[in-house]
């Protein structure tokens, strides 16, 4: 008996926490979550949202979301085209968790900047 596709890709990436964090650790995947986490977007919506973000960076941000399950694309049969993005049920599952991880690095921030100015200061490297 052979395991569905699914189940045999399970263990493709040797270590799921590092894929996982290689997706969502992105420049762009948490702002993309974090806008989404406020309802349906359209593509130019969600752009000015976003703002320094371009056009074929979201287009690729998206796909990636979409990929993993985080994202849903939904296409209007209407002339144009109207095309909607949304969490999933996954997706929305990850906004506590990222938020947590948003309040930390915000709270640690000045830390974190103060700790290297020390160790650039007595090697003399720069980050």
């Amino acid at each position: 008996m052979t395991m569905p596709e699914a189940e045999n890709n399970t263990f493709d990436q040797p270590c799921p926490i590092r894929d996982v964090l290689d997706r969502i650790g992105d420049q762009w995947s948490l702002l993309v979550l974090e806008a989404l986490g406020t309802g349906r977007m359209r593509f130019n919506e969600l752009g000015r949202e976003i703002g320094d973000i371009s056009r074929q960076m979201l287009s690729r941000t998206l796909r990636r979301l979409e990929h993993d399950g985080l994202v849903d694309r939904t296409i209007f049969a209407e002339v144009p085209p109207r095309v909607e993005y949304a969490l999933t049920d996954l997706g929305r599952s990850f906004l506590g968790p990222m938020q947590v991880l948003v309040k930390w690095a915000d709270d640690n921030h000045q830390a974190i900047c103060n700790a290297r100015l020390r160790i650039n200061k007595h090697d003399g490297s720069q980050p």
